[in-house]
């Protein structure tokens, strides 16, 4: 019957290991191997039969048990169960199992002793705590855990480089931008753990590297406005026009990232910010046009132009960066 029930249901392997070492329900209890003292055989031969039938059936649940404790302990120790459970590192998983273990290691001297019915029951409860094991150290709880664990470390990245971005502003003196910087990368920050404590980690994710890229996009601002303002001495034109084009590109990476998703989901976002990408796409063109002509200084202004323009793309989207 448990066969014809396991072959019915699409189990998964784990649990069919699990299902064979389930209990065996027909051994005697101890109080039946002998018959009360009220009760007298009718015959002695009556009484030899009744004794040779009760040995024999003791004999065979006897050697069930020895056949169980040995599935038992190949469940514990090299089934996929026990390799899923090893392998996921999860330490309450692997502490249900040790709590097995300890119980089959009862099951076993019991039976040794003679007590089958204890180890009939010891055997059920470590196969009962093999299934919690695996249920703990199951593939979705592993990738949960793991994309759990991402964004709290991201979250910690994105709030580092806050306090960084805010210490390096008030020791430039810097207010222009910052309190709006500050605002836009908190509001995603708030934004993600929100989705967190619904369990969209992959989706709270997202929007912690949008506040990363902005977070750090603002630092590397403010680091290269820094450099300019002290020293404004780039070595010629041309290096100064291979600068812009390093910011040129690296706002155009912050249009991927920061708002194609969101033109994706609106077609009126995407036309909204579609002229001023496609002006900074036609001054940056130009621009290279310039430096292909060794003008190198109307290629820097026109590639200024152009990485504004995107600066405008994504403030128009919502999302507020230096520029």
């Amino acid at each position: 019957m448990r066969v014809n029930m396991i072959q019915r249901h699409n189990f998964h392997p784990i649990y069919l290991a699990l299902a064979v070492v389930l209990p065996l329900h027909s051994l005697p209890a101890a109080a039946e191997t002998e018959p009360p003292q009220s009760q007298q055989p009718a015959t002695a031969p009556a009484q030899e039969s009744a004794a040779s039938r009760l040995a024999a059936t003791a004999g065979q649940n006897k050697e069930q048990l020895a056949r169980r404790i040995e599935s038992v302990g190949h469940l514990l120790e090299t089934s996929s169960a026990a390799r899923q459970i090893e392998s996921s590192q999860i330490a309450q998983a692997l502490a249900v199992r040790e709590e097995a273990r300890g119980l089959y290691n009862t099951a076993r001297d019991a039976f040794r002793s003679g007590d089958l019915p204890t180890a009939n029951r010891l055997l059920t409860e470590t196969t009962m705590l093999m299934f919690k094991a695996v249920r703990l150290a199951s593939p979705e709880d592993v990738t949960r855990k793991k994309m759990e664990t991402d964004f709290g470390v991201r979250r910690a990245s994105v709030k580092a480089l806050l306090a960084a971005y805010q210490r390096i502003a008030g020791e430039k003196s810097v207010i222009r931008g910052v309190k709006e910087t500050v605002a836009s990368v908190e509001k995603t920050m708030a934004a993600a753990d929100k989705l967190a404590e619904a369990g969209k980690y992959a989706e709270g994710r997202i929007e912690l590297d949008h506040a990363y890229i902005t977070v750090k996009t603002a630092v590397r601002t403010l680091r290269h406005g820094d450099t300019l303002v002290r020293s404004l001495n780039f070595a010629s034109k041309e290096e100064e026009y291979h600068y812009e084009i390093d910011r040129n590109d690296t706002h155009q990476m912050l249009i991927k990232v920061l708002i194609d998703e969101k033109r994706a989901e609106s077609p009126d976002l995407d036309r909204q910010v579609s002229g001023f990408i496609a002006k900074a796409k036609e001054l940056r063109t130009s621009a290279e046009a310039n430096a292909k002509a060794k003008d190198f200084a109307g290629a820097i202004k026109l590639l200024e132009d152009s990485t504004t323009e995107l600066v405008r793309a994504i403030r128009n989207a919502g999302v507020y960066i230096p520029g």
